[in-house]
């Protein structure tokens, strides 16, 4: 019997975005979008500018960009484009020193021949192009200087070859005839296959046949004609580029000179007849661009023409990082330009930021409204409350002297007794009695252990909660200028945000109104309200909130009235009887009656409030405080990044009020 063993080959996958992958951690990304939208701006300018400057441990748009911009720099401050010239000239002197050595120690040669040549010798032009060319029909007496000056013509030829096909030079490093025939053929076949394609005249199969026989001259591995002549034109491009950089005398030497490569003057009008026909198919590439090198590491012809290639592509990316251009997305990134030109972990980072953008907008986060433009989806607000109300969960238990803040709970406090789950029962489950109900009744009959356990409604337990007061909420938050002034403006929406998605959650038997109060009052969605860009116009308008908010608390009469203020200044403004706003600073009197008349009404119909004071206005603090102490109110004076621990403690005090919160570490 015969065993064939089979070998497996392993190595990094190629195949687009890695399969196995975990999916990218959206978390940053949008919390940093959604702080951006709360301060003012569109979604996808937010969205642009988190790719722009990146994450806390993940490069951005801007640093690709200005790491390609380095590397740009590098090339042209580390090189110079002499290298081909100085090669020759290096050639050439080796070759006349070995001939000078050799016409000295031959002592059969007739002096007047040795005279005659040492003379041609002397003569040569100080030009290093018209010293190659007038040596094209020296007899040479030494075999090294002939030698060396033939090299000049092989190096000429493949420098010649390298400008148009990467990597020609090492390819004929001692070639033979043969090779620099079968090239030649090449080159015949080449420009053959593009005057066809560009009558119109060429079919798949003559592609197939070149890239069959020839191939093996193109590691782009062209699937096309197409793809052959835009790697052939870019090539030839950045060759035209790098003959426009150099200085005017050696553009002249080097024309001079490639009448000598590989001794062939037919090779270099096959050049040019491919030079001709590529920037005819393609003339948009750059064909007349220049670039200043100042190093001194010299480039040959080839060298640098693979340089100003790098320059190119350096150019491209820099154009596609900045997405400055109508419709770009990071798909338009060249990956594999990014990984030649920064490497491998640039790649992986654009990789990264070009899911990131996709999951925003394809995952569900961001969305189209009727107006067509991008908007923040309720999926986003709910998962940004959900993380912004863990923060205050955790702001709250950390203060000092403050127990659990049970903010998970739903129904009421846990009493630590349980019972038989009924039908609508919302208290969480007492998961420890549930599961030992499920294994005593498994076991009662006959189950096999380690066959699985079947969880019944029977053998449901729920934990035992307090009763707890609905309650009707209205959360008013000043927009007035100052508010965004003072840097206010987002905490209040994260605040607002967290509030409502504890409620929307939580504490689903609530009712939560957002308003908003600056020069008038307006009720807000949520969204909204994290969509509103930031307002110029003066005015705090409180009489209008509170006039509203005894609107939604009338609207739920059997519901507790709970009412949340979060403001930075004192009434400026108030609404007449004929519906428009009165605006005064400082405070009109009427407006300061008006608005305290409000509250009383709504103290009077047992409402429960508490204002959040931001900053340290003494005037606001004195008129809060006498509104507080008309209606048995709270004052609390948090810092601004402790808003939203603030108004969510307050809330929830008002639920269980005396057990898990008692009186506020912020109240005055």
């Amino acid at each position: 019997m015969d065993i064939h063993h089979h070998s497996a080959r392993y190595g990094r996958y190629t195949g687009g975005p890695d399969p196995l992958a975990p999916p990218v951690d959206l978390a940053e990304a949008l919390d940093a979008v959604a702080d951006d939208v709360m301060a003012g701006y569109s979604p996808r300018h937010a969205l642009q500018e988190f790719l722009r400057r990146g994450g806390r441990s993940r490069e951005g748009l801007d640093d690709l960009a200005r790491r390609v911009q380095q590397r740009r720099s590098e090339l042209l401050g580390r090189h110079r484009l002499d290298g081909t010239l100085s090669e020759v000239r290096q050639l050439l002197d080796t070759a006349l020193l070995e001939e000078r050595k050799q016409l000295a120690r031959d002592a059969m040669m007739d002096n007047t021949d040795r005279a005659f040549r040492e003379m041609q010798l002397q003569n040569l032009p100080q030009s290093t192009a018209a010293a190659v060319n007038e040596l094209a029909s020296y007899d040479w007496q030494s075999g090294a200087a002939r030698e060396a000056y033939e090299r000049i013509k092989d190096l000429l030829g493949r420098e010649a070859l390298d400008q148009r096909f990467a990597g020609m030079k090492q390819a004929l490093e001692n070639a033979t005839e043969e090779d620099r025939a079968a090239v030649s053929g090449m080159l015949r076949d080449l420009n053959t296959l593009l005057d066809k394609h560009r009558r119109g005249q060429d079919t798949e199969a003559d592609f197939q046949e070149f890239m069959a026989r020839h191939g093996h001259h193109f590691p782009e591995d062209p699937q096309s004609v197409e793809e052959l002549i835009d790697a052939l034109a870019k090539r030839a491009a950045a060759a035209q580029r790098l003959l426009q950089s150099m200085s005017p005398e050696q553009r002249e030497e080097l024309m001079r000179l490639s009448a000598q490569a590989f001794g062939s003057p037919e090779l270099m009008a096959q050049l040019d007849r491919l030079d001709d026909t590529l920037r005819a198919l393609r003339p948009g590439e750059d064909w007349t661009g220049s670039e200043r090198f100042e190093g001194q590491e010299g480039l040959g012809l080839g060298d640098g023409t693979g340089v100003l290639q790098d320059i190119a592509e350096l150019d491209e990316l820099a154009e596609q990082l900045s997405q400055s251009y109508n419709g770009s997305t990071l798909g338009d990134l060249d990956l594999d330009a990014l990984a030649r030109q920064l490497g491998q972990n640039a790649a992986v980072t654009a990789r990264t930021l070009a899911e990131i953008e996709r999951a925003m907008q394809d995952g569900g986060y961001l969305r189209r409204g009727a107006d067509g433009d991008l908007r923040l989806s309720p999926q986003a607000m709910r998962r940004l409350g959900k993380s912004l109300l863990r923060d205050t969960a955790k702001q709250l238990s950390g203060r000092q002297g403050r127990r659990d803040t049970r903010v998970a709970g739903a129904a009421g406090e846990q009493t630590g007794s349980s019972r038989q789950w009924e039908f609508g029962d919302a208290e969480p489950w007492d998961v420890t009695r549930t599961l030992t109900n499920a294994i005593s009744r498994t076991a009662a009959d006959g189950g096999t252990p380690g066959a699985g356990l079947r969880l019944t409604p029977a053998d449901i337990e729920v934990s035992e909660t307090e009763a707890r007061t609905q309650a009707a909420v209205v959360l008013l938050v000043d927009v007035s200028f100052s508010m965004a002034a003072e840097g206010r403006w987002v905490p209040m929406k994260r605040t607002a945000l967290a509030l409502h998605h504890l409620v929307s959650t939580r504490f689903r038997g609530d009712r939560l109104e957002l308003i908003t109060f600056g020069r008038c009052a307006q009720a807000m969605d949520i969204g909204a309200l994290t969509a509103m860009p930031p307002r110029r116009e003066q005015g705090t308008n409180l009489h209008h909130g509170l006039l509203l908010a005894g609107r939604f608390f009338r609207k739920h009469p059997s519901m507790q009235p709970v009412l949340l203020v979060v403001t930075d200044g004192e009434p400026t403004a108030h609404l007449l009887a004929e519906g428009e706003p009165w605006f005064c600073w400082p405070p009109d009197p009427e407006t300061i009656r008006v608005t305290v008349a409000e509250l009383d009404r709504l103290g009077r119909a047992g409402t429960q409030a508490t204002f959040f004071r931001l900053g340290n206005d003494p005037s606001l603090e004195r008129f809060v405080q006498r509104m507080v102490r008309r209606v048995d109110g709270r004052v609390v004076a948090p810092e601004t990044g402790d808003l939203g621990a603030a108004v969510v403690g307050e809330y929830l005090r008002a639920h269980f009020r005396g057990r898990a919160f008692g009186d506020s570490d912020w109240a005055s």
